[in-house]
């Protein structure tokens, strides 16, 4: 298994152990899976737990919306998906995360890698879980967003 592989696994992992549900169909197959989460219809993100976490993870769709590429992507400061005004408000709902495990309905304003303006929606917030239970970052997912 790759290393991509394992962390499309860890993610769907944890996402069922605080949903109680599955973020898509799982196939058994690893590689099947990584290629579904990452053509998926939705964005799905992760970070992992520096004291400035690195997005990790990032699917088309998020690649897309945020007007970049997985090498640029995959070295941004998460906290730099959102505009300087909007970090603090982010930061306050990603601590709730560390404490609750997930939190559902986040909305905030994010900015493109050209300046293009969106706000996010509906967004799920989870803690990712490594195989002893211990947290290990975090991934978000939404499928809603409009310009601003």
């Amino acid at each position: 298994m790759t290393a991509i592989e394992a962390h499309v696994q860890r993610m769907l992992n944890s996402y069922r152990h605080w949903t109680g549900q599955e973020l898509i169909a799982r196939s058994g197959d690893p590689a099947m899976d990584a290629k579904a989460l990452f053509d998926a219809p939705f964005v799905v993100v992760s970070h992992g737990t520096e004291a400035n976490p690195i997005l990790n993870y990032g699917n088309q769709t998020a690649l897309t919306l945020w007007e970049m590429d997985w090498d640029r992507l995959t070295r941004m400061p998460s906290r730099e998906t959102a505009e300087p005004m909007h970090r603090d408000e982010r930061e306050q709902f990603m601590t709730r995360v560390r404490r609750d495990g997930f939190l559902s309905g986040y909305e905030g304003i994010r900015i493109a890698s050209s300046g293009k303006r969106f706000r996010i929606e509906k967004a799920l917030i989870w803690n990712l879980l490594d195989k002893n239970g211990t947290v290990c970052g975090q991934a978000a997912t939404f499928s809603t967003w409009v310009p601003v």
